[in-house]
């Protein structure tokens, strides 16, 4: 595998006190930069990019997803509480000390956002996913997407962040809630997916895939 970039070492470098502290797992595990740089090159750059930008659209964008978020996802997917044919492996082995330095160096890069085209059929999908986001579906007992995910699409400490997300990527895991095929998260999101129309499915996806970083 290639090895990873100067910027990639600055930015864990970089890590907050806060974040440094964090780093110890049970037993005052203590993470070394060049095993947190040996994750990185083996198992993430090649799906996710060596700061979470994701250019393939097939895989979620990391940079600046909320950290809790994160730890908990890689948690499940070593645990096999969240199936994945390609992180189920790629998390095995994984201790919390590690998972916790690598959610700390993702959710410490730039947010990233998509440009929206100027087709008609683009800027109307847009509005519809717009809408729903920010006021749901009262003829389909579908609540707004920020209630919980925020006005801005940035989560919370626990709910992720969905503001630049790949919006193919969105659309996968709406399906996947909605076929109950993806079980590690709130039930809720199984109930408000399963009531989503294909269309509503797109525009949410491709309204909070254009979502700006909030300055």
């Amino acid at each position: 595998m290639r090895a990873v970039t100067a910027a990639v070492i600055a930015g864990i470098m970089m890590f907050p006190a806060a974040h440094a502290k964090e780093q110890g797992g049970k037993g005052g595990e203590k993470v070394s930069m060049q095993r947190v740089e040996e994750i990185i090159a083996d198992s993430c750059t090649y799906c996710h990019g060596d700061h979470g930008e994701a250019s393939n659209p097939m895989y979620p964008r990391l940079a600046h997803q909320n950290r809790q978020y994160i730890i908990k996802q890689l948690k499940n997917f070593r645990d096999r509480k969240r199936l994945s044919d390609i992180m189920n492996e790629q998390a095995a082995g994984i201790s919390d000390a590690e998972i916790e330095a690598l959610a700390g160096y993702f959710s410490s890069q730039p947010p990233l956002a998509h440009r929206l085209d100027d087709f008609e059929q683009e800027q109307l999908l847009h509005k519809l996913g717009e809408y729903v986001f920010k006021y749901g579906d009262p003829y389909a007992d579908i609540p707004p997407c920020s209630t919980c995910h925020g006005k801005s699409g940035e989560g919370s400490r626990n709910l992720p962040r969905l503001a630049g997300q790949h919006r193919h990527y969105i659309v996968r895991q709406l399906k996947a809630f909605s076929s109950r095929r993806r079980t590690n998260d709130n039930a809720i999101m199984q109930s408000i997916a399963s009531r989503l129309s294909p269309l509503a499915m797109q525009g949410v996806a491709l309204y909070l895939s254009t979502l700006a970083p909030r300055r």
